[in-house]
């Protein structure tokens, strides 16, 4: 018997029988429990979900029509708006493919992401439109649908909207561009019938290595359906029909796919979007519209505990929330719980795995520090990071994974997908430790990975475009502890003899070609840099001066 079992509460299955549907599916299913349920409600405007189906069959309807095929690749280029789900549905029930994608890329990232999937179709926000076509030319984009957040707001607040919006958009049907309103509004030929199987490929979501090569983790309708059964059933607290989710964790990451899009769909209840993480108005909206869940990253919980108007009164609807990204302090989560009465527990995922594989019990005995118990018919273990055998309780080694929520490899990638993927274990390449009722820590981070405010950062990618500068000799970038961030990016610079650099180019540099949470925070300009016998740049060193040199309340708990 797994270790775990004996810790887990005793309302949550060891084994789940999942229904045998597509994604789109579950979406049918909420609209036929629920149909007058609020699905989404956006800045107070409201879409049932019998609505919401009605919108997403007419969507699909339209991208049938502008020849949008079963295994095509569809870009979503949006912040949580309405226009979010009804595309993500829309897309499943016809059998193409998912390629979520994050707006706050730079051409350059979009550019790869586009090229490198092959989506010949992308639904892109308006205010990113001008970015897309910049690089359109370079991918295989053949038709862009465009949405904006006006036709979702309640009347007045459109009207206000559109009085302030003077950016005079104007879309050119000769380069293939269609309003978002205009496709749910055309009476468009009910797509053709299409077969779409639960091991059917639904996503490819791109996430990154310690290379910094971009991947996309090829996941099926069966991957994604079964991590949202999954986290239903370990929050076994929650009420089908009754939750209101606060969802301010972007869906184009995985954590915010299927904790807040999939879970609220698969619960019938209501997503409360938004489309950025502004502290003021989080706590507004909570105290508005009273959410029940809210999962999110470290940093977003640090930052309502702190904020003056967040109150138990103003934030005590929430009652129950998982954090992810990045280690949960332990004074964060006192607080927060504290605060509101909810319980905040600490989990654990990546996109490879849909990506919940391990979180905390909701009800009964957790450990803080741990990432938790693995979930539901979710194998776990501990092995040799050289040899991959199995090490025992108490021992440090790579964390690999086992579940119906593991990816089916990475998208024209068959050496990377042979490297991570045996006999259906997932290698995460995360050094962590099982004690001996089951409980796993994460003990370090891939190597070099930098995580910022719940987002992934990968080095190499930073130190690439560094070293596209004319004037940098060499580069080296690491993340260093913040109080607010986790971490935060700092470069160390070396210049070519004869060259002066100054900060401040570097920066611009950076912003022209990096999304703005991987720009560097801090950059030290050095003579040289420290290096290993076979001259490798040792960051560790450099990490190591910054941790000696930096107040001890800056550093993570294990270190």
């Amino acid at each position: 018997m797994k270790p775990w079992y004996g810790q887990m509460d005793p309302e949550v299955p060891r084994s789940i029988d999942y229904p045998k549907i597509s994604a789109y599916g579950m979406l049918a299913q909420a609209a036929e429990r629920n149909p007058n349920g609020v699905a989404t409600l956006f800045f107070g405007a409201k879409i049932r979900y019998a609505e919401l189906l009605r919108r997403v069959d007419r969507f699909a309807d339209g991208l049938a029509e502008l020849g949008v095929r079963k295994g095509d690749r569809v870009a979503i280029i949006l912040p949580n708006i309405p226009a979010y789900p009804i595309a993500h549905f829309a897309v499943l029930r016809l059998g193409a493919i998912l390629v979520p994608t994050n707006p706050l890329y730079v051409e350059r990232e979009l550019a790869h992401q586009l090229t490198d999937s092959g989506a010949e179709t992308a639904v892109v926000f308006d205010k990113l439109l001008p970015k897309l076509e910049a690089v359109r030319g370079q991918t295989p984009v053949k038709r862009v649908i465009v949405a904006g957040i006006r036709e979702f707001l309640p009347p007045v607040l459109g009207l206000l909207f559109g009085l302030k919006d003077k950016s005079g958009l104007r879309l050119d049907g000769s380069k293939g561009q269609v309003s978002f309103r205009a496709m749910l509004g055309k009476n468009a030929p009910a797509a053709p019938p299409v077969s779409v199987t639960p091991e059917d490929t639904a996503i490819l979501l791109y996430t990154g290595g310690t290379t910094g090569v971009s991947k996309g983790a090829v996941l099926t309708h069966r991957n994604i359906l079964v991590n949202a059964y999954q986290t239903r059933h370990w929050l076994w607290q929650l009420e089908d029909t009754r939750e209101t989710l606060l969802c301010v964790l972007p869906f184009f990451h995985s954590y915010g796919m299927t904790t807040g899009l999939h879970l609220s769909v698969v619960l019938s209840s209501t997503m409360l979007l938004l489309p950025r993480f502004d502290l003021n108005d989080v706590v507004k909206r909570i105290g508005k519209h009273r959410p029940t869940v809210f999962c999110g990253v470290p940093s977003m919980y640090n930052a309502v505990n702190n904020h003056p108007k967040a109150t138990p009164k103003t934030v005590g609807s929430i009652r129950l929330c998982v954090s992810g990204g990045s280690g949960l302090p332990m004074e964060v989560q006192k607080a927060f719980e504290t605060l509101t009465g909810a319980s905040l527990v600490e989990g654990f995922g990546l996109s490879e795995a849909s990506p919940v594989t391990h979180v905390n019990p909701i009800a009964g005995k957790r450990k803080i520090g741990t990432i938790g118990l693995p979930v539901s018919d979710t194998d776990s273990m501990i092995v040799d990071p050289e040899t991959r055998k199995p090490l025992a309780p108490g021992q440090q080694g790579e964390l690999a994974v086992k579940g119906p929520q593991v990816m089916k490899g990475y998208w024209n990638m068959a050496d990377e997908t042979a490297a991570v993927l045996q006999d259906g274990w997932l290698y995460t390449g995360d050094i962590a430790v099982m004690d001996e009722e089951g409980f796993f820590r994460i003990v370090d981070r891939k190597k070099d990975l930098i995580i910022s405010a719940g987002m992934n950062i990968y080095p190499r990618e930073v130190e690439e475009v560094l070293y596209q500068h004319p004037k940098v000799s060499e580069a080296a970038v690491v993340g260093i502890p913040s109080a607010v961030r986790d971490e935060v990016v700092k470069a160390f610079i070396v210049a070519k003899p004869g060259q002066t650099l100054t900060r401040g180019e570097l920066l611009q540099f950076c912003r022209d070609k990096l999304a703005k949470f991987k720009v560097p925070k801090e950059i030290e300009l050095r003579d040289s840099l420290p290096k290993s016998a076979a001259g490798k740049i040792l960051k560790r060193v450099l990490r190591d001066e910054e941790l000696n040199k930096r107040p001890t309340k800056e550093r993570k708990p294990e270190e």
